[in-house]
């Protein structure tokens, strides 16, 4: 619907009807605060929230008549849109019948993914299996009982009334998520992909050092490699190199091909000798030299010889053909991605200004490029290749690749289009006001439609996942809060007036369970801040692994002792929205945010004491490690020493910042700026081949390699 203005009148209590309305579509009229003080959500904002979710509204009044429509909506159903069986069993299905029908047969199906179909004929009158409940003169709830266990999967029921049908969607899921088997406890290295480099590298990571990165790490007795999102990102204008704002979750990003290692090379004169150019090699290598990367060149040098490679491919007739159209086979929803990529270069990036013929999917040949559409559907084809080529390799060297679901997607994206009916246009996600975010923070993406999204059976969450599981063994799901709830921000408003949105969290974890086992990959929930208790039990309850951030922990004055892991989870010193060890040892992250005006004065000389503390008490808890390893209590050997305790640790995987080894003092992300600072650039200060010559790097393999397995008694 059209985004018209909530009402200017304030109002000093909430009207009754609103708040049951609120209520009645999963919105929450308060919540408790990092400081455990109660924020009441404003009527307004509670008024726009509803609208942005497609309730009909225009004043205050208009709530008793929608809270009237959306009861008898849900009166009227026969079947709720998707029911849970947990270990197959789904015990009793509620079905709601005309009382006229009570006694007469029913027929039901149950239409396996698979494709087998079950068949009963059914007479809840006789009350074999089930219980009758009266719902006023013309309904009423019958309980029917299903006799079979059903394998794991997307199954459909459907009944038949008399004349009537109706259908419900079954997700028959294991109740806790995938569980590596086997004793061992792993650990790994981590760090953007954009950020390795190499020998041969046209100033960033790609999909081949991807590859060198996971297979050095098994070589050295690691087993998983993690990095940021790998997924496509507006490079151009917008200009948004953000690995958490991505264009789409369900295709990889063309930036990290390896344009060295593309087949088409070899038989494509123009392309060869346009990279042998002597002015071409020349930008290569000041991309190579450089410290931070220029994404902007290096996606314009590998787009220009993609393009003469793209016109090659579908120029000739060569044997890659086949593979080709059977990429397209496999993956029919890239036809349209590439369409839309190709409309959005010839319309403009933001697809609501389109031109109305063009609007709702650009599928005329006049609507598009179609040079640039085949240039999409190559580009995605050898991502494709290239990513599974890099998963090939870290399978073979024993190393599970950590890979990153990003929480949103960009409102100009593809995914925004594409499934715009699951997208809340008139809203967006983001965090209240905090102790270091005062104002609360807006991060700029549609929020999910938690009942369209039901509708949909998660049809695009399953996408999102079988993209990513079909490479990671593991996956870290990003703010895994918003499977229980999400702050939404009305369109126009400040952050500091959303409201927190509920979402159907069992049916989410129902969802994770059936995709981890089915690619045998464990789900990670980045659980960091504040997280409501209730989220915690239930990532335990359903296998979920969590996070446990040493830095993190550190940073609660407090806390008199570094608290140990759990054992279910992936623990690290810091991550990526974190400033490295060594910074965090010296207090340069706490001069940084006075910098940059993120901390008042007297915030400064406060911190500053309490991190003087914490470092004392670092040293005070790790003094047997120190003394052991020899080397005095400068920041090495701390690190060192805290890397020993985690891996001595009970946690499953222990994750080493690979910039860590270097000492590293430059983050690669502060959050709350932009322009600020180059967020995303920094790359690695040495290259891949010169880490085994790395006396530092030799230390940290020593203290990672030495982990216990489950059976050996930890000494923390």
């Amino acid at each position: 619907m059209a985004s018209r203005p909530a009402p200017a009148t304030r109002t000093a209590a909430f009207p009754p009807a609103l708040r049951a309305l609120a209520r009645r579509h999963g919105l929450e009229c308060a919540y408790v605060d990092m400081s455990g003080r109660v924020v009441h959500a404003a009527p307004e904002s509670l008024f726009a929230i509803l609208r942005a979710q497609g309730v009909p509204l225009d004043r205050f009044a208009d709530c008793r008549e929608a809270l009237r429509a959306a009861d008898a909506a849900d009166a009227a159903r026969p079947l709720p849109p998707l029911a849970i069986a947990w270990n197959g069993r789904l015990p009793r299905l509620c079905l709601r019948r005309p009382a006229s029908r009570l006694g007469k047969h029913l027929r039901l199906e149950i239409e396996l993914e698979q494709g087998e179909i079950l068949r009963h004929e059914l007479n809840p009158g006789a009350r074999p299996r089930g219980s009758v409940h009266r719902r006023g003169p013309r309904l009423v709830d019958v309980e029917i009982e299903l006799p079979e266990r059903l394998p794991l999967g997307y199954h459909r029921i459907v009944v038949q009334d008399g004349s009537a049908t109706c259908h419900t969607l079954v997700l028959s899921a294991p109740r806790r998520v995938y569980t590596e088997p086997g004793p061992t406890r792993s650990w790994g290295f981590f760090a953007p992909l954009y950020a390795l480099r190499s020998q041969s590298d046209w100033g960033t990571g790609d999909f081949t050092d991807l590859a060198r990165f996971a297979d050095w790490i098994g070589g050295r007795g690691g087993e998983v490699a993690g990095t940021l999102p790998l997924l496509p990102l507006f490079l151009g204008e917008p200009f948004e190199p953000s690995p958490y704002s991505p264009i789409s979750r369900l295709f990889w990003n063309e930036f990290y091909l390896d344009l060295e290692r593309i087949p088409e090379m070899a038989g494509c004169r123009a392309a060869r000798r346009l990279v042998a150019a002597p002015g071409f090699r020349r930008r290569i290598a000041a991309l190579r030299a450089a410290d931070q990367v220029d994404y902007r060149e290096a996606m314009a040098l590998k787009r220009s010889v993609l393009e003469i490679l793209a016109r090659h491919h579908f120029r000739a007739v060569t044997p890659r053909h086949r593979a080709f159209q059977g990429f397209l086979a496999d993956h029919p929803e890239v036809e349209t991605y590439a369409a839309f990529r190709a409309a959005q270069e010839t319309h403009g990036a933001d697809w609501s200004k389109w031109p109305v013929r063009v609007r709702p999917g650009p599928a005329g040949s006049d609507a598009i490029d179609p040079v640039r559409r085949r240039y999409h559907l190559y580009a995605q084809w050898l991502a494709h290749e290239q990513m599974a080529d890099a998963t090939g390799v870290a399978r073979r060297s024993g190393v599970r690749l950590y890979l990153d679901l990003p929480l949103g997607v960009h409102p100009w994206g593809y995914d925004a289009w594409r499934f715009r009916h699951l997208f809340v246009r008139d809203a967006t996600g983001g965090a209240p006001p905090d102790p270091v975010f005062t104002r609360g923070q807006d991060w700029g993406f549609a929020p999910l439609h938690p009942e369209a999204m039901r509708e949909d059976g998660y049809s695009y969450l399953r996408s999102c996942l079988r993209h990513h599981l079909g490479s990671a063994g593991l996956l870290r799901f990003d703010h895994v809060m918003s499977l229980h709830r999400l702050y939404w921000i009305p369109a126009g408003r400040p952050a500091s007036e959303g409201v927190y949105v509920r979402y159907p969290a069992e049916e989410w974890y129902a969802v994770l369970g059936i995709e981890s086992h089915r690619h045998r990959a464990v789900i990670v929930g980045e659980n960091l801040g504040t997280v409501p208790p209730a989220v915690n039990r239930s990532l335990a309850r359903h296998g979920v692994r969590g996070m446990h951030v040493a830095q993190y922990e550190l940073g609660d004055p407090a806390r008199q002792r570094l608290p140990v892991p759990p054992a279910t989870c992936v623990a690290s010193l810091n991550t990526h929205d974190m400033p490295p060890f060594a910074a965090f040892w010296r207090g340069l992250d706490i001069r940084d945010r006075f910098a940059l005006g993120l901390l008042a004065r007297s915030g400064l000389v406060s911190e500053h004491r309490q991190r003087k503390e914490v470092r004392g008490t670092l040293v005070r808890q790790l003094h047997r490690r120190i003394a052991s390893g020899a080397r005095g209590c400068g920041v090495g050997s701390i690190l060192g020493a805290l890397w020993a305790r985690l891996s001595a640790g009970p946690a499953e995987v222990v994750l080493a910042n690979l910039e860590d080894v270097w000492l590293e003092t430059l983050s690669q992300n502060m959050p709350g700026t932009s322009s600020e600072r180059r967020n995303w650039r920094q790359k690695c200060r040495f290259a891949l081949e010169q880490w085994d010559r790395l006396p530092a790097m030799q230390r940290a393999l020593a203290t990672l390699r030495r982990r216990p397995d489950r059976k050996t008694k930890s000494s923390l």
